[in-house]
Formats: C-alpha cells, structure tokens, sequence
C-alpha cells in the first residue's frame, strides 16, 4: 500500500509542472517534495518522474496518478455524503477542455452546479485534440474531446458537433480577397490560428482546395475571446466557430468567406468509470446541456 502523501507530492509536482510550485501547492520545502518522490521511487522500484523542465511521469508514474485521482474522486464523494450541516469543504474537481468549449457554453451549463455545491474547477484548457491525453495520463477525472475512442477504464459520450466557418470582416476581404479566397490571397493574407496544434485551417484547405497549404503568414494567438476579437477588429481571418461567430455574421460584422464549405468537429465526454456521485452529476449536466448542435 502506497502512503497517499507520497502520491500527492508526485500529482502535484506533474499537476504544477515543478518540484518548486509544487512545493508553494503543500506548503512545504522543495527538499521535502524532492524526499517524498523519491521514498515514493523506492517504494515503487523504479523512477516515476523524469527530472526534465517541467517534470514528467514516467507509464508507471501515470498509473499511479490514474489511480491517485480515482481514489481522490471517491473520497470527495464520501466526504460530500459525510459533511455536517453549515460546513464548507471544497472538492476538487481536475477536468481538460478544449478552449472554445471554455469560452462559450460551459459556464452557462455548469455555474448554476458550481453554486450550489462546494466544488472547485481545476481546468487544463487545450486543443480538442489533445485534452484526451490529459485523461490517458491520469491528470484529469473527464475531459471534452475530439477523440471518439475512449481510454481503457473509461467511457464516453458523444455531446454535439462545432462548426467553424472561415470569416473575416468587409474591409479585411477587400482588402485581401477581393477576387475570392484562392491559393494566392491565403498565401498573402494574415491568418490567426490558436496554437501550432489547432489544425482547422489545415482541415479547411484540405476541404476546399483539396490539397494543403504550406507557408501562409500567420498570428498565433492562444486565446478564444482574443482570437475572435483580432477577427472582429479586421487585424486578420480565421476559422470560427458558430458561437462566437455566427450572430456577427448574421448582423453583418463578419463575413463567412466559403458558404459552401465549413469544417465540423465532434465533440465527446469522456470520464473514468467510477462510482462516483460528484463525477455522475457533472457528466450528466455536460452530456445533457452542452449548448452545442
């Protein structure tokens, strides 16, 4: 039997991302942090976290924090159940989700829940393609995705599609597409992109021109509210999805460059199979509001 402090101090020197911040997280040394894995690695026999910037786990190492976070899960359902009446114990609640989920309709599904019980987000925000990883890895209890296969231990749920248009302002086409979008404006014209991970505009051109295109200028700009506002203030064109995008190009404010061609992602639910009541209720108000079509 593992001491669970030990495995605390290897979930949050990987959840931190360093011995030092992990060290701010226990409110103990960093040399304490640093004893703790290592008892823990002799315990185990072998290394768990590779000493890199930052830290990673080793495959055992994620086995352990797969099964550190399922016992932190259940504990958090047995002291939701055990609580007195008047007290206030926040529970942890480590969930990946992709950033335009984030900065569009989970908040309006999940506030009212996030009110009325005593739970605290821990959200690890990246591309839809990627936020899988982080449940495969055990950092996280769920995770929206792209990834329709679930990881083993896991099930998942598919909860609505996302659709992106290519879009850019009046003046913006004018300037740059006056003559419609072909391989000659896209390799003059400033796209904005989320990160060097986000492939929509790959997936687009694969679509449309069917073939891909290489060597575009480009502003990487890791933020959904700011990514749209550089398409609002013309500054560039870029694919949106419908719930940032679609009411300004209803009114006018943005124009949907390619009508005929736009690239929709599956979004899923994936969770870990748990008997857990706290990871049922946010599962279930996921899966049954997503305000996604």
């Amino acid at each position: 039997m593992f001491d669970y402090k030990l495995l605390e101090a290897l979930s949050c020197v990987i959840h931190e991302k360093g011995f030092d911040k992990a060290s701010q997280k226990l409110h103990i040394t960093q040399s304490a942090v640093s004893q703790r894995i290592k008892l823990l690695e002799d315990q185990a026999g072998q290394v768990l976290v590779t000493r890199t910037v930052p830290p990673r786990a080793t495959l055992n190492g994620k086995h352990l924090l797969k099964h550190y976070i399922k016992v932190k899960s259940l504990e958090a359902d047995l002291e939701r159940t055990l609580e007195k009446k008047g007290e206030t114990h926040f529970h942890v609640f480590p969930m990946g989700i992709n950033a335009d989920s984030l900065a569009t309709w989970f908040f309006p599904v999940i506030g009212r829940f996030l009110k009325e019980q005593n739970i605290l987000l821990d959200l690890k925000v990246d591309d839809q393609d990627e936020t899988h990883k982080l449940l495969r890895n055990g950092e996280v209890s769920g995770c929206i995705s792209s990834e329709k296969s679930p990881v083993q231990g896991c099930s998942v749920e598919a909860i609505g599609t996302m659709t992106y248009r290519l879009a850019a302002t009046k003046n913006f086409i004018r300037q740059y597409f006056l003559k419609g979008v072909d391989e000659l404006s896209v390799k003059t014209a400033p796209a904005v992109i989320f990160n060097r991970k986000d492939d929509l505009h790959d997936k687009f051109f694969q679509k449309f021109f069917k073939k891909p295109i290489k060597n575009f200028p480009v502003h990487y700009v890791p933020s959904s509210e700011k990514f749209a506002q550089m398409i609002m203030d013309g500054l560039a064109y870029g694919m949106i999805p419908d719930l940032q995008g679609l009411d300004p190009i209803r009114s006018g404010l943005l124009v949907d460059m390619v009508p005929s061609c736009h690239v929709r992602v599956n979004l899923y639910w994936h969770r870990w199979n748990l008997n857990s009541k706290l990871l049922d209720d946010i599962s279930r108000l996921i899966v049954k509001n997503a305000m996604i079509c």
